[in-house]
């Protein structure tokens, strides 16, 4: 790797490393690289990025939730009840582009987090949290008229761009941003990094948890956005790469959160846009590209699945695998497994894991398997916490059916 570092005036940065990515098409034997996000300061300690500076990664992808937005507060409510937060945010709910760029400061000033950047180059995407929760296009959560809305997105977009290892193609024009990009890691990896907030169709049945409505079906449902979708498409057409990762933030398992006979998704995942699921997943298909893993974060839970038109009626060899990465401190501590974890497991047969501790995953690739380890802390609210790895999860290339190893 290169060694780098930074002088400005009298003062030098601490020493930095990077690996330069294989020429494209290039024979790599294995890439090596840690996924991670969701990282509320609030809510635990940084002891994750401490250990994944340990990994010797080639890279690190972040897909999202660098920040949290909201004011401080002493305490956060979650599945597991009141916990009182182990640190606090400095100042109230970021709206200006002051405020964003006081909590990028004071989130880059935890010195695990400074270990982790300067240990490996990073990948980074942005989800909700980094503008506002539960976002999409110009609508958020708090119906803020859409021309207000878009003001403090441009901040937020204005605060990402000035604090993230980006492109110069990332730079902010007003309230838009374009955060996706490709990238390869010689001829054995081709990345796709998406965006699946900024262009995407209002969240359906009022985003209601654990439900479903016709709306789920419209016709005209984005995720992806139109330019998004068709550069994809392209994008996947001619890549020659041994594996495809699309990285990206919201589960694509149309994963059945509802006790019960009855059927209801997380509507702010690709489970709540039928109609782009399925576009997505059927040109998978018909164009024979079996060799895509998704990797996604927002869930604060790990899961390792398998991808069908429909999850309910699977029939077939699976269409792609997907890891979904906890994230690194949000919602404290955690345990091994939730109940719902436990019956979303019992209720849906495309499901081979779930985890809901604190952590993030290492992914070893070779030309013929896909290796993901996730990895998982004992606990966030104090410092030093204990590193094990939980599980380990592989695909071989051509057959996206996800194995225990």
């Amino acid at each position: 790797p290169y060694v780098y570092r930074f002088r400005c005036g009298g003062h030098a940065s601490p020493v930095g490393r990077a690996r330069t990515a294989p020429a494209p098409g290039a024979a790599v034997d294995r890439a090596r690289f840690v996924v991670l996000g969701c990282q509320s300061f609030e809510h635990g300690f940084y002891t994750g990025h401490a250990r994944a500076a340990e990994e010797d990664a080639d890279f690190v992808y972040c897909y999202g939730d660098y920040i949290y937005e909201g004011a401080a507060s002493p305490t956060y409510t979650g599945s597991g009840g009141t916990m009182q937060n182990p640190r606090v945010h400095l100042g109230g709910e970021c709206y200006s582009l002051d405020d964003y760029r006081r909590r990028y400061a004071q989130y880059k000033m935890d010195p695990d987090l400074q270990a982790s950047h300067a240990a490996a180059a990073w990948f980074c995407t942005f989800d909700d949290h980094d503008v506002q929760s539960n976002w999409v296009g110009d609508i958020d959560e708090d119906g803020a008229p859409p021309e207000v809305f878009r003001l403090r997105r441009q901040s937020a977009f204005q605060a990402f761009y000035e604090h993230m290892p980006l492109r110069r193609s990332a730079f902010p024009s007003g309230a838009a941003m374009q955060i996706y990009r490709s990238a390869s890691w010689g001829g054995l990896l081709d990345l796709h990094l998406l965006d699946t907030r900024q262009n995407r169709s209002v969240q359906p049945c009022d985003n209601a948890r654990a439900t479903t409505c016709a709306a789920v079906d419209a016709a005209d449902a984005q995720v992806l956005g139109e330019a998004q979708e068709a550069w994809l498409y392209r994008n996947l057409d001619a890549s020659q790469a041994r594996w495809n990762v699309l990285a990206q933030q919201v589960m694509m398992m149309d994963l059945d959160r509802k006790e019960g006979a009855e059927v209801g998704y997380s509507l702010d995942t690709w489970a709540g846009y039928r109609i782009p699921r399925q576009r997505l997943l059927q040109r998978l298909r018909d164009r024979r590209i079996d060799n895509v893993v998704v990797l996604t974060g927002d869930e604060h839970q790990n899961y390792a699945g398998e991808l069908h038109l429909d999850g309910r009626d699977p029939g077939g060899d699976p269409i792609a695998a997907e890891f979904v990465v906890t994230s690194l401190s949000s919602s404290g501590d955690g345990q091994d497994q939730r109940a719902d974890g436990r019956r979303f497991l019992a209720e849906n047969p495309f499901l081979k894991f779930n985890n809901a501790q604190r952590g993030y995953a290492v992914c070893d690739v070779t030309p013929e398997t896909w290796r993901t380890d996730f990895k998982v802390l004992d606990q966030v609210s104090e410092r030093g916490g204990a590193l094990t790895t939980r599980a380990t999860w592989a695909v071989e290339r051509g057959s996206s059916r996800v194995l225990a190893a």
